[in-house]
């Protein structure tokens, strides 16, 4: 028999995805129906990393697919139970502001101008485009994905989730609302998390100041008119002299002020003078400062960065305009002692719509991280239930006894820092689109005598009486029985939900009655909890261990009682060849859908593996991906060789075997072996490396050249068409977790015996 001449991925790769699709051998419960899996074989699970629905799918999301997708089709060959959980992520704050930067760009409106449902609806259409031009991208890619579990962070199942989440942790006391810091966006007029924050640096003027007998020292004096606390170093020596508490008169900006002296270790002695004054209402440090000693706090700036009444006469002009004037009042005044022109520093603006950050002390929910409560699960290694914890011990826990193993190892430490510095998760934003805060307000006056205390719903971290939490939406008011009572209008910080996306996509919370979860409708998906959680592996950037899975692994462990994963794999960012991050102004950006159409989704894979360890960063570029093009040539001419001269081969019994037959099959299984045994240890590129090498240069470089004489031989034939047979069908079975379109195209050509309808279930012996 004989292969075409030339393999043509463009013309091979959509149809041989549509075939996998019909196979439903992405789905482990058809693969159960058809024999590939046993029912009771061990588990293989996990849920892709939703991609935002903002736009289309770059280098560091290919990264993932690919490999997850070898990883998952690995374990499908090896006979598990294998689920791959696909979905997307509605991004909240940076989809909405895709949208309202798109609508201001063609309209000059706002969201105000256009109102709360018409916005929704232009956010709704666009997400839904920029989800089905995700899907396309992540088939291309080849993703084994089971299509028939897509979920959706935003759809009703992750949304009823959602609000059972947040009722559970209202209940406990672990979500309160409150009075806190916050990084207050005044552009889109809404909170934003940290890991939103881009800092960006700058050169700015740094002015030194006359605080009574102190220097001090600030970037930003238009925070400076209620400064009432001068801080320092309790063991700073310079200081010795002053004592905490202590009162001192001062001429300030606005006159005569008295100061109070505070002594606070979070100093430090060798910035500046040694000394500062403190505005706990916009700066994070400050206020925790200020917590510390129960120091009153006063708003200078307003949520839209003007100026307020404590300025006197610059009172509502924006800081941008006042901040000038300010410094020519403090020279009037002589309280300017000098100006260091040439000051960097960093200023905190919000990735997603490049507003500048004013911190600002406002009323907002959070998740209380350091609160105890009593563990409400059995089950949960160490943990016992109703011992007392706390959701940042539970994060600790779960990693330092080895139930979660962070690869590579050196980001464990990062981990433990991050958390032990953790502070209560802001979870509320001033935004339309995402999961509305499931909080409600009776609309009705309530009196004590009017309504007794035992009808009033309340959590004892809050004093608002006429408001509730509810996980389903109340048709009537259960406070004053009458009222149809209104919901909070913020919505949760889209990172809550995504905290939720290894259990709420396998069916959590239950159905109380059936104890089946959301997807009970499913035939056959009633136990997906049950036989996929926890899952088996999270494989993401190593960028978002914080922000995202830190947050699954606190969410997890306190709503089901179980670790989110056992392996966390982290992988790299995506540069470019040099070294520089991937940006449209750098127009460096390399497209996987245009890598994919000049050289195929396996090209573009294999580049995407080979050299990219754990933790580390790839340098990419076209070069390298049609580099690899070359080896899915390479690989198809052995297909062609081997079909060629050994596909007539037709045995009743094992032929006879030559002393280097014997050693061409000893040395693939060595390979083999070697390969399975860097997979098993997520070792992916050395696994694919070594494959490489051994077909382009151990078997056709030698192997084949050499049979080229010995097939001449009709003594020596047939062993050496068994061995060329066996070789390329287990190379064939290695390679395709890697290379999936080349190798099924290459399989279903050859004349094996006993072969599976798809490559894509091969044993993996």
């Amino acid at each position: 028999m004989e292969l075409p001449t030339a393999y043509n991925a463009k013309e091979t790769e959509d149809n041989i995805y549509k075939l996998w699709e019909q196979s439903g051998y992405f789905n482990p419960d058809e693969c159960i129906k058809k024999g590939v899996c046993q029912k009771n074989a061990k588990a293989f699970s996990i849920v892709l990393p939703p991609p935002n629905v903002t736009g289309t799918l770059h280098m560091g999301h290919a990264s993932m697919l690919a490999i997850e997708d070898t990883l998952v089709r690995y374990h499908r060959m090896k006979g598990e139970k294998t689920l791959w959980i696909p979905g997307t992520d509605h991004a909240g704050i940076a989809t909405q502001a895709k949208v309202e930067s798109d609508l201001y760009k063609k309209t000059k409106e706002t969201r105000y101008d256009v109102g709360r449902e018409k916005l929704l609806a232009l956010v709704q259409q666009f997400a839904k485009e920029s989800h089905d031009t995700i899907v396309h991208q992540v088939k291309k890619m080849g993703a084994s994905l089971d299509w028939s579990r897509e979920a959706y962070t935003l759809d009703e199942p992750r949304n009823k989730a959602v609000r059972t989440a947040f009722k559970t942790m209202y209940d406990q006391g672990l979500i309160y609302r409150g009075d806190r810091i916050v990084n207050w966006d005044p552009k889109m007029q809404t909170t934003v998390s940290d890991d939103e924050i881009e800092w960006k640096e700058e050169t700015a003027p740094f002015y030194y100041l006359k605080y009574g007998p102190f220097i001090i020292g600030t970037a930003r004096p238009e925070t400076k008119f209620g400064d009432k606390f001068v801080v320092m170093h309790p063991k700073d020596k310079r200081y010795a002299q002053y004592s905490h508490g202590q009162t001192l008169q001062v001429d300030w900006l606005n006159g005569k002020i008295t100061a109070t002296v505070i002594k606070d270790t979070a100093v430090d002695m060798e910035f500046g003078t040694g000394v500062m004054t403190i505005t706990p209402w916009h700066d994070r440090v400050d206020f925790e400062i200020a917590a510390r000693h129960n120091l009153e706090k006063e708003q200078i700036i307003d949520l839209k960065r003007k100026l307020l009444p404590i300025a006197g006469t610059l009172a509502g002009t924006h800081i941008s305009k006042a901040r000038p004037l300010i410094v020519q009042r403090l020279q009037e005044k002589g309280l300017l002692a000098s100006t260091d022109a040439t000051y960097i520093h960093r200023v905190a603006t919000n990735s997603r719509g490049g507003g500048v950050i004013e911190p600002q002390i406002m009323r907002q929910w959070f998740v209380a991280v350091t609160k105890e409560f009593s563990f409400p699960h059995a089950g949960l290694k160490g943990i016992r239930k109703g011992e007392k914890t706390t959701l940042k011990k539970l994060m600790l826990h779960a990693v330092k006894t080895k139930q979660i193993e962070i690869l590579p190892k050196r980001f464990e430490k990062v981990y433990y820092h991050w958390i032990n510095d953790l502070r209560d998760w802001c979870v509320s934003r001033q935004i339309w689109f995402g999961h509305q805060i499931p909080v409600y307000y009776c609309t009705q006056e309530i009196s004590n005598s009017q309504f007794p205390i035992s009808k009033q719903i309340q959590n004892p971290n809050d004093q608002n009486i006429n408001m509730f939490v509810a996980a389903e939406k109340p048709t009537k008011c259960p406070i004053c029985g009458s009222c149809t009572p209104q919901q909070d209008q913020d919505t949760l910080d889209t990172w809550f939900s995504s905290g939720l996306w290894t259990f709420s996509t396998l069916g959590w919370p239950f159905d109380s009655a059936t104890k089946h979860g959301l997807a009970q409708g499913k035939p056959g998906q009633q136990n997906d909890f049950a036989n996929y959680h926890p899952t088996s592996v999270l494989e993401t950037g190593y960028d978002i261990l914080f922000f995202w899975v830190a947050r699954m692994i606190l969410l997890s462990t306190y709503l089901t009682g179980q670790i989110p994963f056992k392996t966390v794999y982290l992988h790299g960012l995506v540069r470019d060849n040099q070294g520089r991050k991937m940006s449209k102004s750098l127009g460096n950006i390399i497209n996987p859908l245009d890598m994919i159409d000049k050289y195929g989704a396996d090209a573009t894979r294999l580049s995407l593996i080979i050299g990219a360890g754990p933790g580390n960063d790839l340098k990419l570029s076209e070069d390298r991906v049609r580099g690899y093009r070359n080896f899915t040539n390479k690989l198809w001419n052995i297909g062609r060789f081997v079909a060629m001269n050994a596909g007539d081969l037709d045995l009743e019994k094992k032929p006879a075997l030559s002393k280097e037959d014997k050693k061409i099959l000893a040395d693939f299984l060595n390979i083999r072996k070697s390969a399975t045994k860097h997979l098993e240890a997520f070792r992916l590129s050395q696994a694919a490396e070594e494959l490489y090498h051994y077909a382009w240069h151990a078997f056709a470089d030698k192997v084949l050249e050499d049979s080229k004489t010995v097939l001449q031989n009709a003594q020596k034939k047939a062993g050496r068409q068994f061995v060329l047979k066996e070789v390329m069908r287990g190379l064939l079975t290695c390679l395709h977790p890697f290379t999936p379109f080349v190798t099924e195209a290459i399989y279903r050509e050859m004349p094996f015996q006993n072969k599976k309808d798809l490559l894509l279930v091969e044993t993996w012996k």
